[in-house]
């Protein structure tokens, strides 16, 4: 059996080269494919950068979808279903909207696919898939084993990604982990992780454990670091500001190789956050003391901002873009409030009649950075004008310099060294986005519905 593994691209201009030429590798792909029976053929196109050769022979297609991607995905699908190759379709945008997915798909798989896979190929080797396949309970993550093999010719970023724990413990509004996983987390035996590290390292010189939050279990947390310490490896990852008020769990942090964290700081209003059930950023002395802690074990910063709840106004985007240079974060982004389906932020704003788009991720009006709701405190257009401008503001050369020369940002010469290079790429990236398509616009095929 010949198995095609697909990562689509959210879309494309014609005649353009992909948003970015500097891409890292999909982890759920070699995840998929770690899963795969060693007796399937197995083959794996990225989309955004290479073109996807349809003609050639397989016998099933595998497409992850996220939102931002569903468009581009349902239009490889109905070229693999011109060519009667079956495709089936899994990912957050199939757990949240699996009735439009399977529009596009012979099957679904809705939830983690760890327990479904072998099922969905050994029906797919036979001739009888079913429509949706879904996993109701979390599946143990024991055993996982990324074929990272599917990679090779291809160039991604030198950063190893690595998963230690899977979903989140927080119940923030307008994220879809939490409504994917039901508030819960996952973790894998800290044993696996270690040998998947092993494997890889002397190939990475940095590694991403893309967890939704590392820090959902402190303790758990904890545990992990003590065993990463004797690996000596440099990695980012996610975490949520809480855990910035503990002691321990901060030098455990440093001493196991943490580089910096992303920490969604999402506003510096209280009754925005109070909004978006993320009150506890707050704790224990807000963002001045969690920052404090964390410039004083050297570890930098990602910190992410959401635009467009109830309280903001013009006003905020500048003083936002301000804290975040006094801070000197290593790197920040603006981001203008995106209404995922299934959160409840999507319902509450549908049930105001707030939503400017009934499917924006499919209409053909939408475009990526325009805003789909309407917003209170300002027009659509300002909202995203402002998030612009932020960027612009925090990725300008004076700043990029004062951050540069903060005491945490030079305290290690490896991320030192890749500070200019990485606010360069930011730099580069902050407009060429704005108005980008979802879907290939040179595709000149039509939508073809499964049966």
């Amino acid at each position: 059996m010949r198995l095609t593994i697909i990562h689509p691209c959210i879309g494309r201009k014609p005649g353009q080269k992909y948003i970015r030429t500097w891409q890292m590798e999909s982890l759920p792909a070699a995840t998929l494919a770690g899963l795969t029976p060693k007796d399937v053929e197995v083959r794996f196109y990225d989309d955004r950068m290479e073109t996807i050769p349809f003609d050639e022979a397989t016998d099933l297609v595998a497409i992850s979808v996220e939102t931002y991607t569903a468009k581009r995905a349902y239009q490889i699908a109905s070229e693999y279903r011109k060519r009667r190759v079956p495709v089936v379709m899994g990912g957050f945008h199939a757990t949240l909207c699996p009735d439009e997915v399977a529009r596009y798909a012979e099957a679904v798989v809705c939830g983690e696919a760890e327990q479904l896979w072998p099922r969905v190929i050994d029906d797919a080797r036979h001739g009888r898939l079913e429509k949706f396949y879904r996993q109701s309970d979390r599946p143990s993550l024991k055993g996982l084993k990324p074929d990272r093999s599917i990679f090779r010719g291809k160039r991604y970023l030198p950063i190893g990604l690595v998963e230690a724990g899977r979903g989140c413990h927080f119940k923030c509004d307008f994220c879809a982990v939490q409504t994917v996983f039901n508030s819960t987390q996952t973790r894998r035996p800290v044993d696996d992780i270690i040998a998947e590290i092993e494997q890889v390292k002397r190939e990475r010189k940095l590694f991403f454990f893309v967890d939704d939050n590392i820090t959902s279990n402190i303790e758990q947390a904890k545990e992990f670091f003590r065993a990463l310490i004797p690996l000596k490896i440099r990695w980012v990852s996610q975490s949520s500001i809480n855990a910035a008020h503990d002691e321990e769990f901060l030098e455990l942090l440093v001493r196991s190789g943490c580089q910096g964290v992303l920490i969604g700081f999402e506003s510096l209003n209280p009754a925005n956050l109070k909004d978006m059930n993320k009150a506890f950023n707050t704790m224990r002395g807000g963002f001045e003391k969690a920052l404090a802690n964390l410039r004083k074990h050297r570890v930098r910063v990602y910190g992410t901002f959401i635009f467009g709840y109830d309280r903001d106004t013009l006003e905020s985007f500048a003083e936002t873009v301000a804290f975040a240079r006094e801070h000197s974060l290593y790197i920040a982004a603006f981001n203008h409030l995106t209404p995922f389906p299934g959160t409840p932020l999507y319902k509450r704003l549908q049930d105001e009649g707030r939503l400017l788009y009934e499917n924006w991720w499919l209409d053909e009006r939408y475009s990526y950075n325009r805003i789909p709701f309407q917003p209170r405190g300002m027009t659509p257009e300002l909202l995203q004008q402002n998030c612009l401008a932020a960027r612009r503001e925090f990725y300008s050369w004076p700043s990029i310099a004062q951050r540069g020369f903060a005491k945490v940002n030079r305290s290690n010469w490896f991320m030192w060294r890749n500070f200019y290079l990485i606010n360069g790429l930011h730099r580069n990236d902050v407009s060429l986005r704005d108005h980008y398509p979802l879907g290939d616009e040179s595709w000149q095929g039509q939508l073809l519905t499964a049966n």
